[in-house]
């Protein structure tokens, strides 16, 4: 199911959507993970009266410093969505390339009982961008989830849309929102929503302009720091629509 666009020639975020509040963040509190790979570590940065947890995972190019999932850290905690960003242990081995999907998901479940020891009963939604939101449509069931946020779904290799992960991304039984980039090379917001037709429980919404990383073009018609600010917005806009928050 597509979800709606950005009107075109907007300047601003989508109707709905607002600049993140400037407020000076805590640092958010690390949590290592012992794994059969090594340590992971977690990144909680909780808010003040929870409602409940976003369990997010990172990209097999990068760690928890996306920018995608930073303003997602900064902002949802304050309005009582506690995240929790994960750092596979690959990452803090300092490799540069990330193990297969068995591994990443071995890595992950790892954790599992730590992250659902800080939800303490609150609904747990797990979710990550590229790589992590793969192991989080894999893993949803095996967490108890009660819905799946996915940043820049890599449905296939760049250029190979015959080798697609649709399955993946339909897998979870739980509603699952995918924020895709026009410009993905992973696969656009139009093949993602395609791969989803027919699919109720996938909420596909355009990120216009955006590529895998979700970055615009400087010359384009919506800046860089409006994007993220849509993308929390319909982060939130979700998990308020599936009850998991206020």
């Amino acid at each position: 199911m597509l979800g709606r666009a950005p009107a075109a020639g907007h300047h601003g975020p989508a109707a709905g959507a607002r600049r993140a509040t400037v407020v000076a963040m805590p640092r958010p509190t690390e949590l290592t993970v012992p794994t059969e790979s090594g340590p992971g570590r977690l990144l909680v940065s909780p808010a003040e009266h929870p409602v409940a947890l976003l369990w997010l995972g990172h990209g097999a190019g990068g760690g928890a410093g996306a920018p995608d999932l930073t303003a997602l850290a900064d902002e949802l905690p304050l309005h009582g969505v506690t995240v929790v960003r994960h750092e596979q242990p690959w990452v803090l081995a300092g490799r540069r390339v990330a193990p297969r999907p068995a591994a990443l998901d071995t890595g992950w479940l790892a954790a599992a009982a730590a992250v659902t020891g800080l939800a303490d009963g609150l609904p747990l939604v797990v979710g990550g961008r590229s790589a992590g939101a793969r192991v989080a449509c894999r893993t949803a069931a095996d967490v108890g989830a009660s819905a799946v946020v996915c940043l820049a779904f890599p449905l296939h290799p760049p250029g190979r849309p015959e080798r697609s992960r649709a399955e993946e991304l339909l897998r979870p039984t739980v509603p699952v929102l995918v924020l895709q980039g026009t410009r993905d090379v992973f696969g656009s917001a139009d093949e993602v929503a395609a791969a989803a037709d027919g699919a109720p429980a996938v909420d596909v919404v355009p990120v216009e302009g955006a590529d895998h990383a979700l970055a615009v073009r400087r010359s384009g018609p919506v800046s860089q720091e409006d994007t993220l600010a849509l993308v929390t917005a319909e982060v939130r806009r979700f998990l308020r629509r599936t009850r998991t928050t206020r």
